[in-house]
């Protein structure tokens, strides 16, 4: 395809970037981290978002690579920064590296290397699943080899400072993108994005801004609890600068109902943490919406999950939810709704999942359930 149809940059690929869990160990050194990311447009040019939002000191990515793996070869390709090998990332800050001549065909694999030669602090990244959605780390320097030694590597599904890739593109193309908490962050949006492709839609992009735990209105100050994420006002102006979108699905604010149980249980969950319905559509509204139609973007609303059986399953936790779910469903700020809760509930006890629809713990989905959200978003929105 000649370079003359190439006119834009549209992400095609995304995730957010949020605290990491905070454990006994915080830095790594002489670590090459991997991620395979496959594109569905065809570019000739390709650009790296890396992140150290939340961060608290300078990231040094030692060197960082770009390939497509074949059967036959391996022919990486570095990232640069102005023009050096060596990229940094100040605390609290977002690069974007130079324009990578690269010429890509929709449908390949691409795998992404980092390598770190010196101790990095590992506190920007975001804990991400789904069948699309997978990593690998390994002790030493193999960024540019083509396989890590088996005894040296493990998988993961943390994905660290790499933060979005821009493909330079037809005009046709655009992204959708998917906001929101641990539901959003499992495996629904790669379902999403299977079924775009697998239905002929080859002109969309499915990207992910999710950060497990997360809420619309609050955020912890502590370690306990740090992980759980930036709350929305400080997100998604962040979140939301995505080159080529179209729209984005926000599905969130689950976690600003179960969280708070007093503190006398919990001293970081205090009572006044929770929130009423007034106060998440005025959220959505003031931190959500407005932005979003800033960008230029089309906004649907996605309905919140049954919690019967969740551990601080009250009543009146889902009185809140049911009569928020009523607000996403019929208020005109959004272009339309996706109904998730329909999608996966029981129909006899709409408080409940559907058989086989409930991963366990009664707030999270099974896969089925994930891939029935997938379901759930109509093919409309793949043309937006």
């Amino acid at each position: 395809m000649p370079d003359s149809v190439f006119t834009k940059w549209v992400a095609c690929w995304g995730n957010a970037t949020s605290i990491t869990d905070r454990k006994e160990a915080t830095y790594a050194k002489d670590l090459t981290l991997r991620y395979p990311v496959r594109v569905v447009f065809n570019g000739s040019k390709l650009r790296f978002h890396f992140s150290n939002l939340t961060g608290t000191e300078t990231v040094k990515i030692s060197r960082a690579f770009v390939a497509e793996r074949k059967p036959d070869s391996y022919q990486p390709v570095k990232i640069t920064k102005d023009g050096m090998e060596n990229l940094e990332i100040p605390a609290g800050q977002e690069i974007l590296s130079d324009e990578i001549p690269f010429d890509v065909t929709a449908g390949q694999t691409l795998e992404v290397s980092m390598y770190f030669a010196d101790f990095t602090q590992m506190n920007a990244g975001t804990l991400v699943t789904g069948p699309l959605s997978k990593g690998m780390f390994a002790y030493g320097d193999f960024a540019s080899e083509k396989d890590f030694p088996d005894n040296l590597c493990r998988n993961t599904n943390w994905f660290y400072f790499l933060n979005t890739i821009d493909i330079f593109t037809e005009e046709k193309n655009h992204a959708l993108v998917c906001y929101g908490d641990s539901i959003t962050a499992q495996s629904w949006p790669d379902y999403l994005a299977q079924k775009a492709w697998d239905k002929g839609f080859h002109d969309v992009a499915i990207i992910r801004r999710a950060v497990c735990g997360t809420r619309i209105l609050r955020q912890y100050d502590c370690i306990t609890y740090a992980a759980y994420g930036l709350k929305g006002s400080v997100r998604f102006p962040v979140e939301l600068k995505v080159s080529g979108a179209s729209a984005v699905i926000i599905q969130h604010g689950i976690n600003d109902i179960i969280h708070p149980v007093g503190v006398e249980v919990n001293k970081f969950r205090p009572w006044s943490d929770m929130p009423s319905v007034e106060d998440l559509e005025k959220g959505v509204e003031d931190l959500y919406i407005k932005f979003a139609r800033q960008q230029g973007l089309k906004v649907w609303s996605g309905t919140l999950l049954p919690i019967l059986g969740w551990r601080t399953y009250e009543q009146f936790r889902d009185d809140v939810r049911n009569a928020f779910n009523d607000w996403l469903r019929n208020s005109p700020a959004f272009d339309g709704c996706i109904d998730f809760d329909k999608a996966v509930r029981d129909s006899e006890n709409p408080a409940a999942f559907a058989q086989g629809f409930d991963s366990g713990d009664h707030l999270h989905p099974s896969e089925s359930a994930y891939k029935a959200m997938a379901e759930a978003v109509p093919e409309s929105l793949f043309t937006l």
